[in-house]
């Protein structure tokens, strides 16, 4: 008699561990599932924050160089304005399929005038050591309201706003703020330091 009893107890106890099995089974499906779900909600924010872009032309050179991988910061002008020196991503002519990076040299009512190799804006001279070479062209442009006028850091095979004029600040995706591969390549895109209007000889 003793042993039926310690039989149905050891029953008892076997059941009773089956029964405690599902609670930890949904606990790890649900953390699972919010797990996923915080993943989509950040992957979603990111996206509409930050676009990630791949250089696959020379017109940026040294600066960017073919397959360099760069972060852009899409609301960047959505909650600030253009500066002197920013390199940005930005739709050519207004078309989606095709994205330009260059590098912001005149604002809005600027005049910018290029000549004996040297880029004048308003009559002051920039400073620019991150050019591949001065350019070899001459020209004067007034940058309209709500546009900007762009150059390629290698201005002399590069084509930007000195060939077909301004880009529109709508076209614009955003502002690119640090290349992230390769590796050894990784850097911020500010030259705030670096970037200066001088007094023309």
């Amino acid at each position: 008699m003793e042993q039926h009893e310690n039989q149905d107890r050891s029953f008892d106890q076997v059941q009773n561990t089956a029964e405690e099995t599902p609670p930890k089974t949904k606990s790890f499906a649900r953390d699972l599932l919010e797990t996923i779900a915080i993943a989509m909600v950040l992957f979603v924010l990111l996206n509409v924050v930050t676009s990630r872009v791949k250089v696959f032309n020379i017109s940026m050179q040294p600066t960017l160089k073919q397959g360099y991988l760069l972060l852009v910061n899409k609301l960047a002008y959505k909650l600030g304005e253009p500066e002197y020196g920013d390199v940005i991503v930005f739709h050519y002519n207004g078309d989606q399929q095709e994205d330009y990076i260059k590098r912001v040299i005149g604002l809005p009512g600027d005049e910018v005038d290029i000549r004996d190799g040297v880029v004048r804006v308003n009559g002051m001279v920039l400073t620019e050591p991150y050019i591949m070479e001065v350019p070899g062209y001459t020209g004067t442009w007034s940058v309209p309201e709500g546009s900007l006028f762009v150059l390629g850091d290698n201005r002399n095979h590069s084509s930007d706003s000195h060939q077909w004029g301004y880009v529109q600040m709508e076209w614009v995706v955003g502002k690119a703020l640090y290349i992230y591969w390769p590796f050894e390549a990784i850097s911020s895109l500010s030259i705030k330091e670096l970037v200066r209007a001088a007094p023309a000889n």
